[in-house]
């Protein structure tokens, strides 16, 4: 039987958007559905009933062997070349994990607010915080998109929409607290010690204090390190071109020249040029190799990421304006620059105020 239904939905703008959904069910079993969204609601309601219609009279084509599982869909993601090469490791890591999920066995028409927030519960008691859930559920809205972009599945988003107000309520999602962690003189000092004692330990020499320093000087990333070539090194300005950096917005072509401070620009040249890249190493054994010797000398709850807001710390701690910073950060959003400087310099008002 064929039948429709409308949702009304309020924008933040005060308008309202109107969506018809139409359904064919057959012993509970759905069928086929089809959905067009409204400025008005009796426009919605005029359509869904001429659909009816016409589904009635000419009949539909039987979706149930089209629609693909969320699952299917993480496939067909994962194995076309034009997707997958715009994937970062991290959400790569989310999508095989959600593979293996429950919730990657339900077709994707058929996705429910219950189903989105049973995958959260199930999440949570498995031991996973509310701002890694939130990821999930990020990538599920994500994945949604993609099937119907790049797929052309008659999708929508509108039962992650639905279950947002209850996850939030019920804190099985929430936005990753800020770090303010930077390590201590001595911290770093163990560091470079046993950081060292590793490199010399070790067959493929990776320069580990080096690295460290340089991290910290340049602001970078590890893997804008890693990255960085000797055919992008300014000698003229002491600066190098970041490749493909960071940004919310934009990350292939997101080239920046980011001047080398404080000793960086020594520490490239001391470097072997028998490679085409300046640290032509894996960026994910340099982040191995400093979380062992983290975890053996004891320092907690420090990341190999840290080490960025270390060094645009010291940059304010130097006097360096925001805009200066933020030129070696790569920040486009002043922002979260201000915030790093807030949180870690208040002092800073109360001495004005002496």
């Amino acid at each position: 039987m064929a039948s429709y239904s409308i949702q009304k939905r309020d924008k933040a703008d005060g308008t309202s958007k109107y969506r018809c959904l139409i359904r064919v069910k057959k012993k509970g079993k759905i069928l086929y559905t089809e959905q067009r969204t409204f400025t008005k609601k009796l426009t919605a309601e005029t359509w869904g009933k001429e659909r009816i219609v016409e589904i009635e009279k000419n009949g539909f084509e039987d979706q149930v062997s089209t629609i693909p599982t969320l699952g299917k869909i993480i496939d067909q993601v994962l194995n076309d070349p034009n997707i997958d090469s715009a994937i970062g490791r991290s959400k790569r890591f989310c999508l095989k994990l959600l593979r293996d999920c429950e919730i990657a066995k339900h077709l994707i028409n058929q996705i429910k607010p219950q189903h989105i927030i049973e995958h959260c519960q199930q999440r949570k008691t498995s031991g996973t915080g509310p701002s890694t859930i939130a990821i999930d559920i990020s990538v599920i809205r994500w994945l949604l998109k993609i099937a119907k972009s790049n797929f052309g599945h008659d999708v929508s988003q509108s039962a992650i929409i639905d279950a947002y107000e209850a996850l939030y309520a019920q804190n099985l999602i929430a936005k990753s607290a800020r770090r303010s962690r930077r390590p201590t003189t001595i911290e770093l000092e163990k560091l470079k010690v046993g950081l060292q004692q590793r490199s010399d330990q070790r067959t493929a020499h990776i320069p580990y204090v080096d690295l460290l320093e340089f991290s910290i000087l340049s602001c970078m990333r590890i893997g804008e390190v890693c990255r960085i070539r000797w055919d992008d090194v300014d000698d003229e300005q002491k600066a190098v071109v970041v490749r493909d950096r960071k940004d919310p917005r934009k990350k292939a072509g997101n080239h920046m020249l980011v001047p080398l401070l404080g000793g960086a620009w020594e520490l490239i040249q001391k470097q072997p040029r028998n490679d085409d890249r300046i640290f032509p190493f894996n960026e994910r054994s340099v982040s191995a190799g400093f979380q062992r010797v983290r975890t053996e000398l004891g320092i907690e709850d420090l990341r190999y990421h840290d080490l960025r807001r270390e060094g645009a710390s010291r940059l304010f701690e130097k006097g360096y304006t925001f805009d200066e910073v933020a030129q070696v950060t790569g920040h486009r959003n002043i922002n979260t620059l201000w915030q790093v400087y807030t949180e870690l310099f208040p002092k800073r008002l109360h001495d004005k105020d002496v």
